[in-house]
């Protein structure tokens, strides 16, 4: 639980289980799939910074959500970051994530030329 972190190995990266988890540890975008899917991606990029990558690295993200109904609002604000990188995607409910305010867990893997 927490922050994001990237593992880099040679021009590879993976970004581990991303949530929507602020500055202050607390979720945020409480109940609101949407928002957590940004603030998650955000979690993603920052941790892609560190590692030297940027979101246009990211070649393939998973997404586990806790209801499958949430799909297109979810879709919806990956497309806002991967619209125009078009990243290898999958998604996949879960029956829960560590929190049960935890509506939204993301990976992703980066690869640098």
């Amino acid at each position: 639980m927490g922050y994001s972190r990237a593992v880099r190995v040679g021009n590879l990266i993976s970004v581990s289980g991303t949530t929507a988890t602020g500055p202050d540890g607390k979720i945020v975008g409480a109940g609101d799939a949407y928002a957590q899917t940004i603030q998650t991606i955000r979690n993603i990029e920052a941790a892609l910074v560190k590692a030297g990558a940027a979101l246009t690295d990211v070649v393939r993200t998973r997404i586990f959500v806790t209801n499958i109904a949430e799909w297109e609002k979810i879709g919806r604000a990956h497309g806002e970051f991967f619209g125009a990188i078009r990243p290898a995607t999958s998604m996949v409910e879960v029956s829960k994530l560590i929190s049960p305010e935890m509506l939204v867990e993301i990976e992703a893997d980066a690869v640098l030329e």
